[in-house]
């Protein structure tokens, strides 16, 4: 039965802080129940601490068109043919805003749109077997009319392009690999899956 265990069914024996910046890195001593039944032996976790991410997918329900982000990604640069990725718009939450604050403000500072409704997609763990980072996913009506250029904010080193693209060839870009990161990715086929639903209340 999925479901069987809960928050009392682990314990945190020890946390040690091994680094602390912008983001934190910690060691956890723990152990949790097991599914045979009794506690596990303790066990020891690195853990990247990061703040909770926003990432929403611009969509012109006029057009069938989306708007996405180019910019480079040093995660990228060892393991991709092309580290420039093709993204989401997306921010951290490291003030004491909203996710849908987030939203609105990165669509602005990343890409010069200024988005209508959001439409809740998501809430999912991206990599919980070594970060808590939590990420707030939507699709967020706009007008891609005149969208593009580069943009960013050059005090945080950001140098982004702008691209406007047909929902159609948003997801030829997935079925081939150039969009290749799992919030477009997840993004993209859930509005695959619900376009008309999206179509036949923004328009």
């Amino acid at each position: 039965m999925w479901g069987m265990f809960m928050q009392r069914d682990f314990e945190v024996v020890e946390r040690e802080a091994c680094f602390r910046g912008f983001y934190k890195l910690d060691r956890v001593h723990l152990r949790h129940r097991q599914f045979a039944g009794g506690m596990g032996p303790v066990i020891r976790r690195e853990l990247f601490v990061r703040h909770d991410a926003v990432c929403v997918l611009p969509y012109d329900p006029q057009r069938d068109a989306v708007v996405l982000i180019e910019q480079f990604r040093v995660g990228a640069m060892d393991k991709a043919e092309n580290p420039w990725l093709l993204e989401l718009v997306a921010g951290l939450i490291d003030k004491d805003e909203e996710p849908e604050e987030v939203a609105h403000r990165e669509a602005q500072e990343e890409a010069d749109l200024v988005l209508g409704p959001l439409w809740p997609v998501s809430r999912y763990f991206p990599s919980p077997g070594g970060s808590d980072e939590l990420v707030h996913l939507y699709i967020g009506r706009c007008d891609s009319e005149g969208a593009g250029g580069v943009h960013g904010l050059p005090e945080e080193g950001e140098d982004i392009k702008v691209h406007v693209m047909s929902f159609a060839d948003a997801m030829q870009a997935v079925r081939d690999g150039r969009i290749n990161n799992a919030a477009s990715i997840i993004a993209l086929q859930w509005l695959a899956l619900n376009r008309d639903e999206v179509r036949g209340m923004w328009k």
